[in-house]
């Protein structure tokens, strides 16, 4: 409880936290925060236009930030037995830099216990970005993350307090018009 009081403190600071997810160990901040978005793209050396995935603690929540959510990404939500990330049209109601090029926004509802009990009190997304400069490997676990990456964050958030990491990214889907699927990692 004290670390989930800590984190949501630099959170609601604007701050930039390191952070066990479901997959890999990543940077996260206020998804609705272009300040704070922005700062997280100067740790990793992101340009501008790319994109951040972001986290959602449950499915309910998705509507928030899509303009349409098609009926087959309640399908997949429900069918997937690995961790999902799925782009979608045409965001809203985060800060600008979190949406790809056409406007598109990617969410993943967490299956970390810790994500979704962080994201249920902070009320907002958070981002996921891999905690890596980029052009670099993504780390497979926290040994593997630069100490200039972490000399560089607000927090870390314990290593022991979420083991349900899988050191691999998600599965990335886009859905477009018409229920039309996009493979864009398995």
């Amino acid at each position: 409880m004290e670390t989930i009081n800590l984190t949501l403190n630099i959170l609601h600071a604007g701050g930039i936290i390191l952070y066990p997810t479901d997959t890999i160990w990543g940077l996260g901040c206020d998804a609705t925060n272009e300040q704070s978005v922005r700062r997280l793209m100067d740790i990793k050396g992101r340009v501008n236009g790319k994109g951040f995935v972001i986290l959602a603690d449950i499915p309910q929540r998705i509507p928030s930030y899509v303009d349409e959510v098609p009926d087959m990404a309640w399908e997949l939500i429900g069918l997937a037995d690995k961790p999902l990330t799925i782009v979608f049209d045409k965001g809203k109601n985060l800060a600008p830099s979190v949406y790809g090029q056409s406007g598109s926004v990617a969410i993943r509802v967490t299956q970390s216990k810790f994500c979704q009990q962080l994201i249920s009190r902070f009320g907002r997304p958070i981002v996921s970005t891999s905690a890596n400069f980029c052009g670099t490997p993504f780390p497979k676990n926290f040994d593997a993350i630069s100490p200039e990456i972490v000399s560089r964050v607000d927090y870390v958030v314990p290593g022991n307090i979420d083991t349900e990491s899988t050191g691999k990214p998600s599965s990335i889907i886009a859905l477009g018009k018409g229920n039309q699927v996009s493979i864009i990692r398995e």
